[in-house]
Parts: structure tokens; sequence; C-alpha cells
């Protein structure tokens, strides 16, 4: 009898490869997971098509673990064991449907920036012609729910997105929604988008820092999927990187306003410095100068305003966290790519910390945070 797949995934990244398809594999070894899963790729990429082409057959890929953790040097070889099938959304549309209706359990994704953004191409007559690919990911995932919803009205799905939106899950469900009220498709179908589908809010963060080619990755040590708990939400794996919630809001804080916002502070200061185009941000701690001011960044007027909302120890312990990725030197992370778009990013993530401590009345400089802000440097 054939395997069955109980994880449909789209998106096909490097990312996916040494996250949540590594976590699924390590727990599928320990009899801790659904089973494998099936990636779809969505984009024109001949480097997606190439993964999707290696991993045709349920090949495994490598993912090197490189850098510290917690002081201690890891180096090692994994290897992803979970994917079974890969498919290519448009010459595959019949099979990724069958396994949308009738298997999947789980329906995860990570498409990237512009992932949510609508096509003019999709409407009433495409999404309701289950025979054509709809152009969208958010009209593939509309078309392939309504012919669930017809076929298996009863039967139970958790979606995962995975892109850095905050609040991915109500983000995708709402745009969905909104779309089918558009397209005028049934009120019992939004009700079922609404009421019987699970769309999990979570918040996914680890460094890939490399593909190997053709499929494969070089990763750093730390991992986690954070995701918000709810009731009836069916999790792919048990794994010790993912981390069951009510605060989902509190990791993407931390993340947002220490982690990135340290990322953007650092390319800030290469921009304005006319820095080596190839620095990374391991080049950037090793310079005393620019250390030092990241340093006095995050204990001067970023941890005070988590203090002040009685989050210290929390703040302090992820400070600890990031300081040794950011030193971790397996990871060529160039600052020229976390400086792409960012005027954006900065209002993101510097923005919210100066507002807060405003906000609580703290008696703060932020002299560093606030000429960043201010500034006019670009990519």
């Amino acid at each position: 009898m054939p395997e069955t797949i109980p994880i449909l995934q789209f998106g096909t990244s490097r990312f996916l490869q040494a996250h949540a398809d590594l976590f699924i594999s390590e727990g599928w070894e320990k009899g801790e997971a659904l089973g494998g899963i099936a990636i779809v790729q969505t984009t024109a990429s001949l480097e997606s098509a190439a993964r999707v082409a290696a991993l045709a057959n349920g090949g495994t890929y490598p993912v090197l673990i490189r850098g510290f953790r917690q002081g201690q040097k890891i180096d090692e070889q994994r290897r992803g064991k979970a994917i079974r099938k890969a498919l290519q959304a448009e010459r595959d549309w019949k099979e990724v449907r069958r396994l949308a209706v009738e298997e999947a359990q789980i329906i995860l994704s990570n498409t990237g920036e512009k992932g949510y953004e609508l096509s003019d191409l999709d409407d009433a007559s495409l999404i309701q012609d289950f025979s054509r690919t709809p152009h969208s990911f958010p009209a593939k995932l509309a078309g392939l729910l309504l012919e669930r919803w017809q076929v298996r009205p009863d039967a139970l799905i958790s979606l995962f997105p995975c892109e850095l939106i905050s609040r991915n899950g109500d983000k995708l469900r709402d745009i969905i929604c909104s779309q089918a009220v558009e397209w005028g498709l049934p009120e019992a179908f939004i009700a079922y988008i609404r009421e019987h589908c699970k769309w999990a809010n979570s918040l996914v963060d680890r460094i890939v820092s490399e593909p190997i080619h053709p499929i494969g990755a070089v990763a750093e040590p730390y991992a986690l999927w954070v995701i918000e708990r709810q009731d009836g939400l069916v999790l792919p794996c048990q794994h010790e990187a993912i981390i069951l919630t009510d605060r989902l809001d509190l990791y993407e804080r931390l993340k947002l306003h220490i982690l990135n916002l340290g990322h953007s502070f650092l390319a800030e200061r290469w921009l304005a410095g006319s820095r080596d185009l190839g620095e990374t941000v391991l080049m950037a701690m090793n310079n005393a100068s620019l250390r030092e001011e990241l340093e006095a960044v995050w204990h001067e007027e970023v941890l005070p305003v988590f203090a002040a909302e009685g989050l210290a120890g929390e703040a302090e312990t992820y400070v600890r966290d990031v300081r040794e990725r950011f030193l971790n030197p397996y990871l060529a992370h160039r600052l020229s790519d976390i400086a792409q778009n960012h005027r954006e990013k900065k209002l993101r993530r510097i923005g919210p910390v100066n507002a807060s401590a405003g906000r609580l009345g703290l008696n703060l400089p932020l002299v560093r945070l606030r000429n960043a802000l201010e500034s006019s440097y670009e990519l």
C-alpha cells in the first residue's frame, strides 16, 4: 500500500530544509512526527526546480550545523529524511489537489516576503475550476480548501504559515476570506475557513546562511519555532525547538527588537561608513568600535525598555543568545543583505522601542537608535 503523506508544504527554501523539515525528520526518527512531507514549488525559480528534481524520489539531504551553543562548539552534519515527494504546482497540480483533499492533515508554508500578494489573474471561475492552477499562493490555497470542503467538509486541517509576518496565520486566513467574499464563494465555505480550519500563528527563528547545491543547507545551532496555543491544532511533530505558548507576542518582540534591531543597527553603521561590500555580521562584531556601539544600544537603550515592562530576565537571556549567534565564525551573514529595504526595516525594528520608552516615561537618551531611525541611509 502506498505511503500516506500527511504534511503538504508550499515552499522549497533552504530555510525550511534546515528548520521545519529537519524538525519533522528528527521527530519522525523518534516516532514523534505525523509522517512525511510533500513539498510544492510555487515559483518559476530555476534553483527551486533543481531542488524539486533532487528531492523527487524521496532523497535525503545534508544540513551542516555550525557554531556555538552555550559556549560549546558544534560542527556536525544531520540529514533531512522527511521529504517523501517533490512537486511543481503548474506541472503536478492534479497530484497537489489529491494530497490536499485526501491525505493532508497539515499544510505548511514559507513563500517569502511577497507570498501573500494576490494576482489580478485569479478570479472566481479559476478558483472553482479545480483542473487549472491558480496564480497566487492565497488563491492556490483557497482552491485547495474549497475542493477539500466539498469532498470532506468534516475533516480538520491545521495550517502553519511560517512567513515572517506578525500573526501570520490570522493574516493569511483573513486574506483568503476576503477574497472568497469578493469571488462570491459560498458563505458556508467562508465559515469553514474561519471556524473549522486551524490557522496557527507562529514565529520561526534560525539563521540559515548558505545553500548546499542542489539540496541541503548550512545553519546555526540555534533554532526556534514558537507556536501560539490553540484548541484542536495538530502539530507536525514533537521537537525540543518547538514551543507552544500563550505569549507569542513576547517572542516576537524579543526577536524583532533585539536580534533584528541589532542586525539593522549594524547595517546602519555599515551604510553610514561606506564600509566594505563583503563585511559580515561576524566581522562587524570583531570590530571593537562597532561592537561597543551595539552593546551600548542593547544595554542602554533596549534592555531598559523590556525591564520597565517586567521582562528584564527574558530580554537579558535573549541578548546573550543573540550575541553568541552574531559571533558564530561559520556563518557568512553579509551586512549588504541585511541592509535591503533598510528604511522599512528600521521603522518596524527600532521605531516601537523609541515609542515604548516614551509611553513608559523612561528617561533614556536613545541617541543611537534615534539617530539611526532619523537617518536617510539606503542601499
